[in-house]
């Protein structure tokens, strides 16, 4: 064929497509919406459809992928010219519709956002009793939640013959930047072999600092756009009174509430009496 031919032919199936998917119905959702975790978030959507009867009953539905495949996260029907659209009983309780349907608003509304809630999210509307009374964007909207940096834990492994390492591990989004820094320097990747990053999921990464030293401290760093985060480590040297494959590194979470610290520091020193001295410990302490 033609190639000029073939273009047209294109051009004419393309526009005949979009014709009879659009049937009269259109839908205006945000291509992206950003939220910060722990904070509500409302994902806009409004509608028209060809329908140029009253409609007195309306079934919305906001799903988490599209088409059949997607998962339904709110559903609520309204009846009877009601502007109060019915939730499932089994509903979540942090949806909830932001509009009035009967207005062509079906915005949703998610109290307390969580990093889980990323995803895209797709509005969906029936006409029950109308033929062919449905639509459902295509495209979507992408939720973003974003968080600062959250240091999750620290731990060390290893033994005196192998060496120790620390892990540091990180929950953020965008995901954070993770720097060490040791007794008198930042440890930076260039460095031969101490730091490795290890792959990260959607939102949780981790760093590895190989060879530490006993009896030096050390500090993990977690940043991104939205804040900071730090943790300070340090390891005790093996007593002479103890081997140096003994007891494991004691973890104690300086973010605890004071009475928790308390608890923490006598059972600590109850232990150090009775065993004459730690192998290794370290610290945790977020600022």
């Amino acid at each position: 064929m033609d190639p000029k031919h073939l273009s047209t032919f294109i051009a004419l199936l393309l526009l005949h497509a979009a014709a009879g998917h659009d049937d009269g119905w259109s839908m205006k959702v945000a291509p992206e919406v950003r939220a910060i975790e722990g904070y509500p978030v409302v994902l806009p959507c409004s509608f028209t459809h060809p329908h140029r009867t009253h409609h007195s009953s309306m079934l919305v539905l906001w799903k988490l992928g599209h088409g059949a495949m997607g998962t339904v996260l709110f559903q609520c029907s309204s009846q009877n010219d009601s502007h109060h659209c019915q939730t499932q009983p089994h509903q979540d309780h942090r949806y909830r519709l932001e509009g009035n349907p009967h207005e062509h608003d079906l915005s949703l509304r998610i109290n307390s956002a969580a990093l889980e809630d990323s995803g895209r999210y797709f509005c969906h509307v029936e006409l029950p009793g109308y033929p062919r009374a449905s639509y459902e964007n295509k495209m979507g909207t992408r939720l973003r939640v974003e968080a600062a940096p959250r240091i999750l834990g620290l731990s060390v492994e290893g033994s005196e013959e192998s060496g120790y390492r620390a892990l540091c591990r990180v929950q953020g989004s965008p995901l954070p930047d993770i720097q060490w820094s040791g007794p008198e320097e930042l440890l930076e990747g260039a460095e031969p072999s101490p730091l490795s990053q290890e792959a990260p999921s959607q939102h949780h990464t981790s760093s590895l600092l190989k060879d530490i030293t006993p009896g030096e401290q050390y500090v993990c760093s977690a940043s991104n756009p939205l804040g900071r985060d730090q943790a300070t480590l340090y390891l005790l040297p093996p007593t002479p009174n103890q081997p140096a494959s003994g007891a494991a590194p004691l973890l104690l979470l300086l973010s605890f509430s004071l009475g928790a610290k308390v608890i923490l520091l006598l059972v600590w020193g109850a232990w150090l009496v009775r065993e004459g001295g730690l192998s290794s410990w370290f610290s945790c302490k977020a600022q």
